[in-house]
């Protein structure tokens, strides 16, 4: 079995699809790779893209559209919910962008990458892709992987022990705490992008118009609600419809990974196996599909991270059988148990430091 070496994901600012040339040519993830490729798996789907952005702008301008029509009201909260959806299911196209599964160009995706990101919901998209680049390359792999190594949640024991003060009594806690935490995603996740907007190398250019991106958007939108709303009113509104967008978020990405297994931080495989072993899938039907954009078929995106959204399901009974064929673990399980096992693992990795186990 030939062991390929790093994924071109670590060097690179966009979240592309891996070369699978660097697997080898012989190598179980180049075969299959070829035979997607086959399937026609990897061709663009410009008409459903279409579609899917076009009804997504409509969805996410009538929410603004009620909401100046509403004026103060306390109604306002039921747009605030929706408006939370629409920022999470715009972020998924960004996501999608990201990825180059729209259009496969990089200057066409990056463009939308950065309306649905930076403009339509604050977030910055050269920020993400940098991160979730670095996420694809080392899933679950401490030391490597960024979504495993935040100051909020401790995802392994070693972590966990590291913790003191306060922080050790949240990861002790952590299974209890971590759906109301999402709540504040949002706002980190907003904060965390500008913060390394500002101190971030780089081309000035992208610097200068991802950041008059994210001042249009925090400018326009804290002016839209203040201006709209009584003070107290837009107070809440804000911290419902970014709270909301902060649990929408982080429920649809925690049960990708937490709770799977966990390379050590040196530990080399390769990259079918890498991407297989460390990932979840969610079943469910059209709806599951559309609830979680797609990233139900984490195992599927994993493998082939430029797969149009609408792909993956039909890659994944070709992918799940070739995982049968050579022996490779291949983990599905249901919506609700998939938190179940994402709570179960965080509550076992902070067993060792709540005070009623001591003795």
């Amino acid at each position: 079995m030939t062991v390929d070496a790093a994924s071109p994901l670590a060097q690179r600012s966009q979240v592309a699809a891996p070369d699978p040339a660097l697997t080898g040519p012989g190598s179980d993830y180049a075969h299959l790779s070829r035979s997607v490729r086959a399937a026609g798996l990897l061709r663009r789907r410009p008409a459903y893209y279409s579609a899917k952005i076009g009804v997504n702008l409509l969805l996410l301008a009538v929410g603004w559209a009620v909401f100046f029509l509403l004026g103060r009201s306390w109604w306002q909260l039921l747009v605030a919910v929706f408006l939370a959806v629409m920022f999470t299911q715009t972020g998924f196209i960004g996501h999608d962008a990201g990825h180059r599964q729209i259009s496969g160009s990089k200057r066409t995706d990056d463009l939308i990458g950065r309306i649905h990101g930076n403009l339509l919901i604050g977030l910055s998209y050269g920020w993400w892709t940098a991160k979730h680049s670095r996420h694809h390359a080392h899933p679950n792999q401490p030391g490597r992987d960024p979504d495993i190594g935040g100051r909020a949640i401790a995802f392994t024991r070693d972590q966990a022990r590291a913790r003191h003060g306060l922080g050790s009594w949240l990861a002790g806690y952590q299974a209890w705490l971590f759906f109301p935490m999402l709540l504040l995603e949002g706002f980190h996740l907003h904060a965390a992008g500008v913060r390394t907007l500002v101190g971030r190398r780089g081309s000035r250019t992208v610097k200068l118009v991802d950041g008059a991106l994210l001042v249009v958007h925090i400018v326009g939108y804290l002016a839209a609600v203040f201006l709209v709303l009584a003070p107290v009113q837009a107070v809440v509104f804000v911290l419902v419809q970014q709270g909301l967008f902060g649990v929408y978020l982080g429920c649809s990405f925690a049960p990708n990974h937490k709770g799977m297994p966990v390379p050590g931080e040196d530990e080399q495989s390769d990259f079918l196996r890498r991407q297989v072993i460390t990932s979840r899938n969610i079943r469910g039907g059209w709806l599951t599909d559309f609830a979680l954009g797609g990233l139900n078929y984490q195992i599927e995106h994993h493998l082939f991270p430029s797969m149009p959204r609408p792909s993956l399901r039909q890659a994944q009974e070709p992918v799940r059988a070739f995982c049968q064929q050579h022996g490779i673990s291949y983990h599905e399980t249901g919506f609700f148990a998939s938190y179940g096992q994402v709570l179960q693992h965080l509550h076992t990795v902070g067993g060792t430091l709540r005070p009623e186990l001591e003795y």
